[in-house]
C-alpha cells in the first residue's frame, strides 16, 4: 500500500485519477481505518487530504457557508454561527460515533461512504445543501442528494474529490432539526432518522418546507408530499397528521435484526413530527 499526503488538490486529483487499483481518500478515517484493521479493505493507495490548504476552514460570506472535507465534527458544534444558522445540521454532524470520534470524523466522509443510515447527510439534504466536487476535468458543484446512489456507492467518478460543503444562507423565520431512532442511548447507527427545514412567513404560517428521512429506503430520500403538508400551516394537528402519512408513503425500509419493516414505517412518521415541531419553534413559531 501506498500513502501520500498531497499539498494541494490538483495533486490529489492527480494521485486518485491515475491509480490503477483501489484508492481512497483519508480525511478523518474513522471508517477507513477500521475497515482496513479489520481486513474489509486493502487498499493500494491512500490519499491523505489533511495537508491541503483550506480543508479545516468554515468560512461564512454573503451566500452562506463553505465547510471544507476535513472539518470534524467538534469544530462543527463549536462554531457559533453555524449552529445559530443550521442547528439541525450540527445535530445530526454531532451524532457520528463517541466524543473521541468527533475530534476527527468529517461530514463529507459520512457521505462519501453511501449509507442510507448517515447521521450528517439528512439534515444538509434537507438544507439544500450542495457540494464542491474537484476532479480530473476541473469542479462541478451538485446538490447533496446527488452524491449516494445505493447503499455503499456514491456518483463520484475516478479521481474525484469533495473539496467542500456548501451551505445557503439562512432565510429570516426559518430553521431546522434533525432526529433518529437507535436501540441504545448513543453511538449507535439510525433505525430511521428525519430531518424537517422550515420558514416561515413571520406570522407563524409556513412558507417553505423540505422533509427528508433517513434508514427507510436505500438511499436518504427527500419527501416532496410531506413538505406539502406544512405549507400553509401554523403547525396543527391536521397538518402534522399529513406529514406522518405522507412519510410513512414514502418509506421503503428492510426488515433486519434492527428493526423491522412495520416499525421504521410507524417511526419515520413520529420523528418528522417531532422534527417538524422543533423546527417550526426554533424558526419563530408558537
Amino acid at each position: 500500500m501506498r500513502y501520500e499526503a498531497p499539498e494541494t488538490l490538483k495533486s490529489a486529483v492527480t494521485l486518485l485519477a491515475k491509480e490503477k487499483g483501489l484508492a481512497f481518500v483519508l480525511a478523518g478515517g474513522t471508517d477507513l481505518l477500521v475497515k482496513m484493521k479489520g481486513g474489509f479493505l486493502e487498499p493500494d493507495l491512500v490519499v491523505d487530504i489533511k495537508r491541503i490548504k483550506g480543508v479545516f476552514d468554515i468560512a461564512k460570506s454573503a451566500t452562506g457557508f463553505r465547510i471544507g472535507a476535513a472539518v470534524p465534527g467538534v469544530q462543527l458544534g463549536e462554531n457559533a454561527a453555524l449552529v445559530k444558522a443550521w442547528p439541525g445540521v450540527v445535530e445530526g454532524a454531532n451524532l457520528i460515533g463517541s466524543k473521541q470520534v468527533q475530534g476527527r470524523c468529517t461530514m463529507v466522509g459520512n457521505l462519501c461512504n453511501g449509507s442510507p443510515a448517515a447521521d450528517g447527510v439528512p439534515a444538509l439534504i434537507a438544507a439544500n445543501a450542495k457540494v464542491v466536487i474537484s476532479g480530473p476535468k476541473g469542479k462541478r458543484t451538485i446538490p447533496v442528494e446527488q452524491v449516494p446512489v445505493s447503499p455503499g456507492r456514491i456518483s463520484l467518478k475516478k479521481g474525484e474529490i469533495i473539496e467542500a460543503i456548501l451551505l445557503p444562507k439562512r432565510p429570516a423565520n426559518s430553521s431546522d432539526a434533525y432526529l433518529r431512532f437507535i436501540p441504545r442511548t448513543e453511538m449507535d447507527i439510525a433505525v430511521v432518522s428525519a430531518a424537517v427545514n422550515l420558514t416561515l412567513d413571520g406570522k407563524g404560517t409556513v412558507k417553505d418546507a423540505r422533509v427528508v428521512l433517513g434508514a427507510v429506503a436505500p438511499t436518504i430520500i427527500v419527501v416532496p408530499a410531506a413538505a406539502k403538508a406544512l405549507i400553509g400551516s401554523k403547525l396543527d394537528a391536521a397538518a402534522l397528521e399529513k406529514l406522518a402519512a405522507a412519510c410513512a408513503a414514502a418509506c421503503k425500509p428492510i426488515d433486519d435484526k434492527r428493526g423491522t419493516i412495520e416499525f421504521r414505517t410507524k417511526v419515520a412518521g413520529v420523528l418528522a413530527r417531532r422534527a417538524a415541531e422543533i423546527a417550526y419553534k426554533r424558526a419563530g413559531g408558537k
